[in-house]
């Protein structure tokens, strides 16, 4: 398979890491900055369940590590996995969060462009309720 084009997006947050991976790797803080899961997370039979733009969907987290590693795999209804990079670092006395968006074969130009902006939008989202 070829290399797929990437996007990497980020916020500056100022908080440090600690705090921000605290929150933001609490799969029930998910819908208070994550759009796409606005309708809320849950635990069934001991995986995360979601509704999500593209119908019920499992989503499997990275364990908890002292990285800043996000990472999380969202299984989709149809059986498609998007495997979704997200990552805390340190910057200066505050936080870098990088997502890296990646396109899928079956994207067009414009649905790239379109999930760039969603995910800006959430991780502006991520930033404010952090900052506040």
């Amino acid at each position: 398979m070829p290399t797929l084009p990437v996007r990497h997006l980020s916020t500056s947050i100022s908080r440090p890491p600690a705090d921000v991976y605290a929150f933001a790797s609490r799969p029930e803080n998910l819908p208070r900055w994550a759009s796409g899961l606005a309708a809320g997370i849950r635990q069934v039979a001991g995986e995360w369940v979601a509704d999500a733009p593209a119908g019920t969907v499992r989503i499997r987290f990275a364990p908890p590590n002292d990285l800043g590693v996000l990472d999380h795999d969202v299984l989709l209804p149809g059986g498609d996995t998007v495997h979704v990079p997200l990552r805390v670092i340190a910057n200066g006395t505050g936080s870098e969060v990088v997502f890296t968006l990646l396109r899928l074969p079956e994207m067009t130009d414009e649905r790239f462009e379109a999930d760039a902006r969603w995910v800006e939008a959430d991780l502006a989202r991520l930033k404010a309720l952090l900052e506040r």
